[in-house]
């Protein structure tokens, strides 16, 4: 298992050394403090994290499998590169999959599950980064609108793909090349929407514009990519 999933705590503290080994590292690899493409060593790990050898591989295995690192035979392991090509495969199965599950959301949650959804946006916007446009960082798990959205569709399968398997990745494009820019203002206005279709009920609407909002994600995001491939 990658993430420790639990509907009542998506997100919850680590229990045992692999989980806390497992949850720094995952972390860092989110937020670029472990450079994309870096190999990771077994000893320098253990060092770091004060850790044996049995939690650490244990937390590696479990990093794999939600594809944030590689393993290469004689080569070790590596954390993953933000690729064009990744990003396009990534991003195709993203787009597909999330506006399902705001189809599935739009027949499915309650009424004050919507109004939780709309407050959670409020937040958003009382970061003065948000209103100036500057940045829309969210946090993993509950205060994610995505995570909240993939929760709502109440489709196990669904939940398991995204919320274990390829949430970390998805979060270290939009971590490292996604949430600041001049995309911010349209994100944010592009969620509302996608609240407002919710609410009115509007299962095929809300699919839309889901896949049309993660569509643009994407492009902006391949423009960053370029800009980086060129600078380097």
């Amino acid at each position: 298992m990658t993430v420790i999933y639990d509907p009542q705590n998506p997100l919850r503290s680590p229990v045992t050394s692999a989980d806390r080994v497992l949850y720094a590292v995952q972390q860092a690899i989110v937020e670029g403090d472990i450079a994309a493409g870096s190999k990771l060593t077994e000893t320098g790990l253990a060092k770091q994290f004060n850790v044996s050898r049995a939690p650490l591989r244990e937390a590696l295995a479990r990093l794999e499998r939600c594809h944030l690192v590689e393993r290469t035979p004689n080569a070790g392991v590596r954390v993953v590169t933000l690729s064009y090509e990744s990003l396009i495969a990534l991003y195709q199965i993203r787009e597909e999959l999330e506006g399902l599950a705001c189809r599935l959301a739009a027949e499915k949650m309650a009424n004050e599950e919507v109004d939780a959804l709309s407050k959670l946006l409020e937040q958003h916007l009382k970061d003065q980064r948000v209103r100036e446009g500057e940045s829309y960082y969210q946090e993993a798990g509950d205060v994610d609108f995505h995570y909240r959205i993939i929760l709502a569709s109440k489709n196990q399968y669904l939940i398991n793909m995204l919320c274990d398997e390829l949430y970390f990745l998805v979060r270290m494009y939009r971590v490292q090349l996604g949430m600041n820019g001049p995309r911010v203002s349209r994100a944010f206005d592009e969620h509302k929407a996608i609240i407002t279709a919710i609410a009115n009920r509007d299962g095929e609407l809300a699919d839309l514009l889901m896949r049309r909002h993660i569509s643009a994600s994407r492009k902006n995001i391949e423009t960053k990519l370029q800009a980086h491939k060129e600078v380097s």
